[in-house]
């Protein structure tokens, strides 16, 4: 049973297999859950480990899945690395992956550590074709990936949820959500060809772009008002700053340009505020 679609051979599975590690996008889900991980103050290193397996796990299956609906199932791509079994059997493996972790995780951890965990992967494999066919599903899928992986890092470690994760996975879910849209700006013409409802395609581009930055908006002051409350340490005031540079850089460029920014601002975003929560070294002067 060949996995690879330009070969065979041990070699060419490997790259198949690889070619769905998205580096772009992988990221800030495993980075999510180490700072989970760190909200926490004390870090078990083995607990941090199987967590972040887990979240790639969920996150390699939506690729493979949204490849091989995009490509084998709608036609949508040009090409794609895996073959349609190729791609079934990948997404068996991930999924042992995930549930292998999971399990781990409600032996040494409890129950609802496997219950804050399995959501990722559900969300994870119903994005395409299910989730992506609904402007809310579509645009908050990924972000609520990314909320619930920083809940997952810090219960893990913690064995209980207060209020500091809380609020910065909705900080999290508000802010990407806004950077989705824009990221789904770029398929415009096509997703409305086939109506597939993103918010692009049903407000309108130019509306799009304002639900866009409306919810980075509110994202940037929810920081600034946890800040001053204390909630949030005060160096997290520096990561507003960071950002809200990048997207002003961001809010007079085209739909791709504006994404790769966008993102890229949000690595910036995150590093700052787990300098700030290890740190905060604003606090410390005042």
């Amino acid at each position: 049973m060949a996995f690879a679609r330009d070969g065979t051979g041990i070699d060419a599975t490997a790259r198949a297999l690889w070619s769905q590690v998205h580096p772009v996008f992988m990221t800030p889900p495993l980075a999510a859950s180490l700072f989970g991980a760190i909200l926490a103050g004390s870090v078990d290193p083995l607990l941090a480990a199987i967590h972040v397996i887990a979240m790639f796990a969920a996150v390699y299956t939506a690729h493979v899945k949204d490849g091989y609906v995009d490509f084998h199932l709608r036609g949508e791509d040009d090409d794609h690395p895996l073959t349609a079994s190729g791609c079934q059997i990948a997404l068996v493996l991930s999924t042992a992956v995930f549930l292998l972790c999971s399990v781990l995780l409600a032996v040494l951890v409890d129950v609802l550590a496997f219950v804050l965990v399995v959501p990722t992967w559900v969300i994870a494999y119903h994005h395409a074709p299910q989730l992506d066919m609904n402007p809310v599903t579509a645009t908050t899928g990924y972000p609520l990936g990314i909320s619930l992986s920083v809940l997952g890092g810090f219960y893990v470690q913690a064995a209980t949820i207060t209020a500091v994760p809380l609020g910065f996975a909705i900080v999290f879910l508000t802010l990407l959500s806004g950077i989705k849209v824009i990221d789904d700006a770029q398929d415009y013409a096509y997703d409305r060809s086939i109506e597939k409802r993103t918010v692009a395609v049903s407000v309108g581009p130019d509306r799009a772009y304002g639900v866009a930055y409306g919810l980075m908006t509110v994202a940037l002051l929810v920081v600034v008002a946890f800040a001053i409350a204390r909630l949030f340490p005060l160096t997290s005031l520096l990561a507003v700053l960071a950002f809200a540079a990048v997207a002003g850089v961001a809010r007079r460029a085209d739909p791709e340009l504006a994404t790769m920014l966008l993102i890229r601002g949000s690595y910036v975003f995150l590093a700052v505020l787990v300098a700030a929560v290890r740190f905060d070294p604003v606090g410390q002067l005042v």
